[in-house]
């Protein structure tokens, strides 16, 4: 009796995977998707933001039936402690729209790693002029065409960024002002439409409010802050599963280091 109970359970439990599984494959495809990647370390224009092996996703929700236009949160965390003994966590809010070669974007980052209080609030609703530890970016690329491919890539920090050093303050504590900190890079692909792809980029730094910026070594008010190359690939799992890995190779001239990247695009 017990056996044939197992097996009742055993076959209807198959019968619902079964159709789960049909159901999965029949789904539509809606506005709202996610992504999730690793890599063992994360660095941006140019900076280590933490040399641990990181976990990010990204949510994203269409607005229109095209895709174009998109709203989102992205967050990452760091496996494991930095040397220092702060551990990378970081949560970002967008929206942005995309045609495909152009890209703009308002992005709101908080990276709650190792705030300095003294100058900065330590709490994620805060947006002060004077102490946020909020970043507002504005992201914007463009791809040239076919016969040109290059890609233009400008972004610049609006508000925020106390904790960064984005914050300028009078000799009484008071607000002075924002560097608004710019970031610009010119990437290439070498290599495409082949099996493992090659692109390569440099970018540099500057300050649009002052003589120094975010991403350099605080000495000069331009510098080249990001060289490198980026290579990808997409390895099949499976008939029904492919995982997209990089390798890229990151100089900071400005600040004198360079990095080894992998990344893996879990799904």
């Amino acid at each position: 009796m017990m056996k044939k109970i197992l097996q009742g359970i055993f076959l209807s439990a198959l019968s619902i995977g079964r159709l789960f599984s049909q159901e999965n494959v029949q789904a539509k495809e809606g506005r709202l998707d996610f992504t999730a990647n690793i890599q063992n370390n994360h660095l941006w224009r140019g900076l280590i933001i933490t040399d641990k092996p990181v976990v990010m996703g990204n949510l994203s929700y269409a607005l229109d039936a095209e895709k174009k236009w998109k709203v989102g949160i992205w967050g990452a965390s760091a496996l494991a402690d930095d040397k220092d003994n702060t551990h990378y966590k970081e949560i970002n809010y967008y929206v942005q729209y995309s045609d495909g070669r152009f890209y703009i974007g308002l992005w709101d980052l908080y990276n709650s790693r190792n705030i300095n209080t003294a100058v900065a609030a330590d709490d994620i609703f805060s947006y002060s002029q004077r102490r946020t530890t909020h970043i507002i970016d504005l992201r914007t690329n463009y791809t040239f065409g076919p016969s040109f491919p290059i890609n233009i890539e400008a972004d610049i920090m609006l508000y925020g960024g106390a904790n960064a050093g984005e914050v300028i303050l009078e000799p009484d504590g008071s607000y002075k002002k924002n560097r608004y900190s710019t970031y610009i890079q010119a990437s290439y692909p070498v290599i495409k439409d082949q099996k493992v792809n090659l692109d390569a980029f440099v970018g540099a730094g500057f300050a649009l409010n002052d003589n120094t910026f975010l991403y350099g070594n605080g000495k000069n008010s331009f510098d080249i802050v990001n060289v490198g190359l980026k290579a990808g690939k997409v390895i099949k799992i499976s008939d029904h599963y492919s995982l997209p890995v990089a390798m890229m190779a990151m100089w900071n001239p400005s600040n004198k280091y360079a990095r080894i990247q992998l990344a893996a695009t879990v799904f």
